[in-house]
């Protein structure tokens, strides 16, 4: 029966992709560019998968005309710290954490959900920080063969990491394993570096310098990017000085950390808003109350180097962590990255054009022009005045040319 129930799930999921027009002409009534500048009565052509023609002139003939006037355009945006494969259904007695072990292929099809409330976000692309059991593998390949419906994803497979209870790791196995999760499959190679993760803000340093340069260097020869988790400021430096291309959360950066990562082009994901979700889901997990300080206090630590590192020039990206009940909530980092003193349009160029040269897709990912994949979004209001049309009201979303998200009629 269980089987059953799975295929008919699965041919559900298959049968409810979208179909294709090959050519579609969008008229919006704003379009908000890559230099973050708005142009106004834009006609964006659209063949396939890619945008051919952004002007003011009149549709082709024979095009599908979507009519988005009364909207305002922007690239679809880029989440670069998120979890796919955590999935929750809110089940009555049950939490996100310490759910019944699940075969991998159940958990890529229960996952499609988290695809499709990220899409609703106005994410259309995400870097996929750390599965196990090659799930996010299937799904990445799932979506770019069109039998899934989701973001595009780059992904980084299981993360490297310190044993628990064991010796620290040495600079060799880290090395080798780096290069085992590349032959894997994995786009990325990820490294906890510290503790901390859930309801616990431990900054604890668990790997060195130098088994981080090791891993670093591997992935680096095999021309494979690194990401960097550390919860706690020491951790931040020696991945910065290890030459990861991105770090992801921390506190407590000195001017050293931050004047590096200037210099060498760090990109840094402070992820701030995922400390946010958990003390709003608290009840959800079940986190005992002297958990719930703490993770305030990390919030206020992580805003306030956010803000110093932005003004010393530190490039930052949209990264949410999500994971289970996060996923549909993916953009409202950027509520706090205006908070820490950036514009709406800064803050856009967070989660579209720096996440895009992050991922190297720098000329195809992160702004509506021609060449470019047709990743768009449509929101109700001036995304430049206001950082919440971006985050609360999406109205429509393409991604590779097709209509994902429909909240227009």
């Amino acid at each position: 029966m269980a089987t059953h129930i799975l295929s008919a799930f699965v041919l559900i999921v298959l049968c409810a992709l979208p179909a294709r027009a090959a050519t579609k002409a969008i008229r919006a009534g704003r379009l908000i560019d890559a230099a973050g500048k708005a142009v106004t009565n834009v006609v964006i052509v659209v063949d396939n998968d890619t945008i051919v023609s952004v002007g003011t002139g009149a549709p082709p003939a024979g095009a599908d005309v979507i009519d988005l006037s009364r909207y305002t355009l922007v690239a679809g945006m880029i989440d670069v710290h998120t979890h796919m494969t955590y999935y929750w259904d809110g089940a009555p007695g049950t939490r996100p954490l310490g759910q019944p072990r699940r075969p991998a292929g159940v958990t890529t099809v229960l996952a499609a959900e988290n695809a499709r409330r990220t899409l609703d976000t106005g994410v259309t692309t995400v870097r996929d920080l750390g599965a196990s059991n090659e799930v996010d593998y299937a799904m990445r390949d799932l979506i770019n063969m069109g039998k899934m419906i989701g973001p595009r994803m780059f992904v980084a497979g299981q993360g490297l990491s310190a044993a628990r209870n064991g010796p620290p790791p040495d600079p060799e196995t880290f090395r080798q394993q780096a290069e085992a999760r590349i032959a894997a499959g994995s786009d990325w190679v990820k490294i906890y570096a510290s503790r901390g993760s859930f309801q616990s803000v431990d900054t604890t340093q668990t790997v060195s310098y130098e088994t981080m340069k090791a891993a670093v260097d591997a992935a680096h020869a095999k021309n494979h990017k690194v990401a960097i988790h550390s919860y706690g400021p020491s951790g931040v430096k020696d991945a910065v000085r290890a030459g990861a291309d991105s770090v992801e959360h921390g506190i407590d950066l000195d001017d050293e950390t931050i004047a590096e990562m200037v210099t060498r082009g760090t990109v840094w994901v402070p992820t701030i808003d995922h400390n946010r979700y958990y003390v709003d889901a608290k009840d959800e997990y079940g986190f005992a109350p002297d958990t719930i300080a703490p993770l305030q206090a990390y919030i206020e630590k992580n805003l306030e180097s956010t803000r110093r590192a932005f003004k010393a020039g530190v490039k930052i990206a949209m990264g949410s962590d999500a994971v289970y009940s996060m996923f549909g909530q993916n953009t409202r980092e950027l509520g706090w990255l205006v908070k820490a003193g950036m514009t709406p349009a800064q803050a856009l160029a967070s989660a579209t054009t720096i996440p895009a040269a992050l991922l190297g897709m720098e000329k195809s990912l992160g702004a509506i022009a021609p060449g470019y994949f047709a990743d768009i979004v449509a929101v109700d209001g001036d995304p430049l005045a206001d950082v919440n049309a971006l985050i609360n009201s999406v109205r429509w979303v393409m991604k590779g040319g097709q209509v994902v998200v429909d909240k227009t009629k």
